[in-house]
């Protein structure tokens, strides 16, 4: 226990507090954000949001991105893009941060909680086509509803956790088979891919985040990914309050959301995108590094699926047993060094405990063994391509 903290520090070489994570800001960040204020056009009107938007579309290969004020409403404009209503079932992981269901909740929508796959600690398509098989059907009218409430199933909502991308042509199939519509909570997974195709832009919609804690920083703010221009043009025209452009007029022809992402933020954004390959770099530098210290110990390093390449958002390591997991999480924190359990199971906390859910074998076993360890980028040389 004690020498994974002397390894950790002298990975980060220093004796102070070690934080979980950190932006970095080694290039344009101060130069671009000071040009958005001697401009004055701080707002969600400037340059630097389109030209993030462009650096998102030509990185991760999406016919169209939306840039928005954070992560969370950049999902909930992917699931009301998605037609997703008030009383409308979506199928994703309790293993999970609560900004993934909290857009459900506040649409009306509930969560149905399925287990992860131990593969990618994302959702399993084992366990959401044994969940659909016993508990929904697909009527007359091609919608597939739950048997036992009449509910519609809208959607599949899976989260690349921790970066490590899901099995997403299985889960692709699922939804073709039982016409659900495929959402990717691709928050933590910028820089990631699966067989080569990067999160994000395998499902109809997308939601990336830029919180200062992701691997690059916009302050706040998100990405919405859609697969087609025609339903990105119209995410941005809602996300942008739904005005109709003209010289003078305010004139909107639905009921939208206020949620461009500001000039200010976007060109942070811009500024960070450009180190955006050193990040990623240097954080799977990091995990290799890990994963050769705990070659030799109890604990577990998660590695990314063979089919994937991960951005190593937070890397992970899996303990023996839980008094073993709150040991080192005591210890280490006791010492300036930030280690932190997964979060709690979605259906542990108030708003959700009467969700429907499957067995949950896999997320409950990883709740209880996994701690996520320092993970902002060093000055490690890479040997992991």
């Amino acid at each position: 226990m004690y020498s994974l903290i002397e390894f950790i520090r002298e990975t980060y070489q220093t004796n102070k507090f070690i934080p979980l994570h950190a932006p970095t800001f080694p290039g344009n960040e101060q130069t671009y954000v000071a040009e958005t204020i001697e401009s004055t056009f701080v707002s969600s009107v400037g340059r630097f949001v389109n030209e993030f938007e462009r650096k998102i579309e030509d990185f991760t290969k999406s016919p169209k991105a939306v840039a928005t004020s954070s992560g969370t409403s950049a999902l909930h404009t992917a699931l009301y893009m998605a037609g997703v209503k008030s009383g409308d079932l979506v199928i994703t992981q309790a293993l999970t941060f609560v900004a993934t269901c909290n857009t459900l909740y506040h649409m009306g929508a509930e969560p149905v909680f399925v287990d992860v796959s131990t593969r990618s600690l994302g959702l399993s398509p084992i366990a959401v086509q044994a969940y659909l098989e016993e508990y929904a059907v697909v009527d007359e009218l091609g919608l597939c509803t739950h048997k036992e409430t009449g509910q519609i199933i809208k959607a599949i909502m899976p989260m690349h956790t921790f970066g490590h991308p899901v099995e997403l042509d299985e889960l692709k199939l699922i939804c073709q088979q039982w016409n659900l519509i495929l959402i990717e909570d691709a928050a933590e997974s910028l820089g990631s891919f699966y067989k080569n195709k990067h999160t994000g832009t395998l499902g109809e919609f997308a939601a990336l985040s830029f919180n200062g804690n992701k691997i690059i920083t916009t302050g706040g703010g998100g990405i919405l990914l859609a697969n087609d221009i025609v339903n990105g043009d119209r995410a941005k025209h809602i996300t942008t309050t739904a005005k109709v452009s003209h010289p003078y007029e305010f004139y909107h022809d639905e009921a939208g959301f206020n949620y461009r992402m500001p000039n200010l933020n976007a060109a942070l954004g811009c500024a960070q995108m450009e180190s955006l390959p050193l990040f990623i770099e240097q954080k799977r530098a990091l995990a290799k590094h890990y994963q050769t210290f705990f070659e030799k110990s109890d604990l577990e390093f998660v590695t990314e699926p063979d089919y994937a390449t991960s951005n190593y958002w937070l890397n992970a390591v899996i303990c023996p047993d839980l008094r073993y997991r709150n040991e080192i999480l005591k210890a280490t924190n006791d010492a300036g060094v930030m280690t932190r359990p997964v979060w709690q199971l979605m259906h542990r906390l108030p708003m959700f405990k009467d969700a429907m859910r499957g067995p949950l074998t896999n997320s409950e076993l990883i709740e209880s063994h996994l701690i996520n360890l320092p993970s902002f980028p060093t000055n490690l040389e890479s040997t992991y391509a």
